[in-house]
């Protein structure tokens, strides 16, 4: 469930206008915005330079937990330098119980931790892919049907034990429900047999922005292909660290975890999806 402090973020989808700069986004934690600064050179997110696209747009995201004050700074064609204090709303967590967990999961044995950490430093990769494809631009729609059964930012507990929060929105379906791509993008990590997340499918948007689905049972495509707005790409499914069949689907700004809820429309995707 959202919190008020989420509503009042979600109001925040208009543009901010301050000598020529506009951000329409979600300026909360989690929240992912697009900016343009007319006649400009460069940009930078809490001293990060950001890539411009060819019409002076940049990407940049708040993670679960950042703080709630941030400086975006530029240099205009003039060299002459600005800044704005950018400041964020904070959200309240709910806390997931999960039980029922096996063992190996919750504290998995030493013959598999090196493998554990080899996976985690392939996904750390994929995430930080830079390209300069300009789909984080579209419009992002539902990647399957059914309940919502997870959200965004939940501190999780494994049969009583505290874990990792839970970083991606959960969407329950039988095993074998089509997993459709809800905007366009590159493939760059296919896996079928990830240790914690099972099947795993890692897509590029551009300038940093990605989504991940995991635990999923059957996977349509390797790295290297590019996939189209609604393109039926894997198949949900409970492999890895689950209890039961469902998408967890993530988005990510670099290494960042963003919230998919804020930036999707609750349409399934489609070929006809614009």
């Amino acid at each position: 469930m959202l919190k008020k402090g989420i509503v009042l973020a979600l109001s925040i989808l208009t543009a901010l206008n301050v000598n020529a700069l506009e951000l329409k986004g979600n300026l909360t934690q989690g929240g992912m915005v697009i900016g343009k600064i007319a006649n400009v050179k460069q940009v930078s997110f809490n001293d990060k330079q950001l890539k411009l696209t060819n019409d002076g747009e940049f990407v940049f995201g708040f993670g679960r937990d950042a703080q709630t004050t941030h400086t975006l700074s530029w240099v205009d064609n003039d060299n002459k330098q600005h800044s704005k204090e950018l400041v964020i709303t904070e959200r309240e967590f709910k806390i997931d119980r999960i039980t029922g967990v096996e063992k190996k999961y919750v504290s998995p044995p030493d013959s598999v931790l090196k493998r554990i950490r080899q996976e985690a430093k392939a996904v750390r990769e994929a995430r930080a892919t830079e390209s300069r494809l300009e789909y984080f631009k579209e419009p992002v729609f539902r990647p399957a049907p059914g309940r919502i059964s997870g959200v965004y930012g939940s501190q999780r507990f494994f049969n009583g034990k505290p874990r990792n929060p839970h970083y991606g929105l959960d969407i329950a379906n039988k095993t074998g429900t089509p997993v459709l791509a809800p905007l366009p993008g590159v493939v760059t990590f296919a896996d079928a047999d990830l240790y914690y997340s099972g099947g795993t499918v890692i897509v590029d948007h551009g300038y940093g922005v990605s989504s991940t689905y995991i635990h999923l049972s059957k996977l349509h495509v390797k790295v290297g292909d590019q996939l189209e707005t609604g393109d039926h790409f894997a198949d949900i499914g409970a492999t890895g660290r689950v209890t039961g069949p469902h998408l967890d689907w993530r988005f990510n700004w670099y290494n960042e975890r963003l919230d998919p809820q804020l930036l999707m429309q609750d349409t399934l995707a489609s070929k006809s999806s614009k």
